[in-house]
């Protein structure tokens, strides 16, 4: 647990102690507060208790700790970032080593994407499964999204800050968005003629030898480079890295369930296939509805979680002496970052000049935080008045 260190008649000023740089009695600060070895550790798996989502007591408690730890680890970060301007990490020859790394992981993921989609779709070809089309129709998904990702990747890294003066950070939800679409509609499309072959009274689902050994040959061997793919994929930290690694696990379902479906309307009755093509196209479309209502929050403005504003205001707070009062901390997503504004009191009686490079300090700091696009810091002498911005909130 959070304990302090110092006697409980000191606790109170562990949180203004001064430090080796002068007097910064005004800041607050958290070195006095150390963690318990027993609670040092990350939050223990919970087993069966994860399947059904049932949290019993000593579950909330643990979830509790690790709040708190998490808390002291980002004012940890705010406190690094505010005496050396960075937050510390990895060395730049590591960064460098582990994004070739990370860029070798999604190239070899984009590349095997391609010749799998090529094989599923000669595969779908020489069945006729719907099964088999609609797992095709999967891998068609992950294509085009990474040819998406890297398009709008490339338009966000080349800046035209006269026709774009706030950039192109939400090119690539949108362009999400569209795509999403478009499949969405495919999916229904073969959800319609799954439902038409049910109805059908024709039963002309039959392989030869030979198709089924084809069929069975590329299924297999796609599912097998997929499961590699995501162990190796699944090494990394990146989140973007980490995302192909949970595709390729979906694509490991998904292909298994097209070839069992397949296998099982050849063998037992035609109706299975159609029944397995209207499950993996009802997995797309919910797999694709839950990527735009994520996409939708970075495009609306979302405000970013009461944890990460904690950690803005600890920053912002500790920023100047002679900072009197925080009005407004606010953060919202833009794309796949946030914008950040920030009300801050100043002395009704300072120079402009003092003011100005105190609000600018500050506005640098909150901008080398990596999920910050930009940051807004407005300026003020009282915080009795109506909330800048008013009638946008009303």
């Amino acid at each position: 647990m959070v304990e302090p260190v110092n006697n409980e008649n000191e606790e109170e000023l562990s949180l203004l102690s001064p430090n080796n740089k002068g007097d910064v009695s005004w800041q607050l600060n958290f070195d006095g507060y150390q963690l318990s070895p027993e609670r040092k550790e990350k939050k223990p798996h919970r087993g069966i208790h994860d399947c059904y989502g049932v949290l019993g007591p000593e579950d909330d408690i643990a979830e509790y700790y690790q709040q708190q730890v998490e808390m002291l680890e980002g004012f940890n970060e705010m406190d690094a970032l505010a005496e050396r301007g960075f937050i510390p990490g990895m060395s730049k020859e590591e960064k460098e080593i582990l994004a070739r790394s990370e860029t070798f992981a999604i190239r070899i993921s984009n590349f095997a994407n391609m010749v799998l989609f090529v094989a599923k779709a000669y595969a779908s070809i020489k069945s006729g499964s719907l099964a088999i089309i609609a797992s095709t129709l999967d891998s068609l998904l992950d294509l085009l999204s990474g040819f998406i990702l890297w398009f709008t990747a490339f338009s966000m890294q080349t800046p035209n800050p006269y026709q774009y003066p706030i950039g192109k950070k939400r090119m690539q939800p949108l362009g999400i968005l569209v795509f999403a679409s478009v499949m969405a509609t495919l999916g229904l499309q073969i959800i319609l003629e799954s439902v038409r072959a049910l109805l059908s009274d024709e039963s002309d689902f039959d392989l030869t030898k030979e198709q089924e050994r084809w069929i069975v040959g590329i299924m297999l061997s796609v599912t097998l480079v997929k499961l590699v793919l995501m162990i190796y994929c699944r090494s990394f930290t990146d989140e973007i890295v980490k995302a192909y690694a949970q595709d390729h696990f979906f694509d490991v379902i998904t292909n298994t369930i097209g070839l069992v479906a397949a296998l099982l309307a050849n063998y037992m009755e035609y109706w299975m296939d159609p029944v397995g093509a209207i499950v993996l196209a009802l997995y797309t479309i919910r797999t694709w509805s839950m990527t735009v209502l994520e996409n939708v929050n970075s495009l609306v403005g979302k405000s970013a979680t009461p944890d990460y504003l904690q950690k803005l205001t600890y920053l912002c707070w500790n920023h100047h002496k002679a900072i009197r009062h925080i009005d407004t901390v606010r953060a919202y997503t833009f794309g796949s970052h946030y914008f950040v504004e920030v009300d801050i009191v100043l002395p009704s009686s300072m120079p402009l000049r003092e003011a100005h490079d105190i609000g600018e300090s500050l506005q640098e700091k909150l901008e080398l935080l990596p999920e910050i696009e930009r940051a807004f810091v407005h300026l003020d002498y009282e915080y009795t008045h109506k909330p800048e911005h008013a009638q946008s909130h009303s």
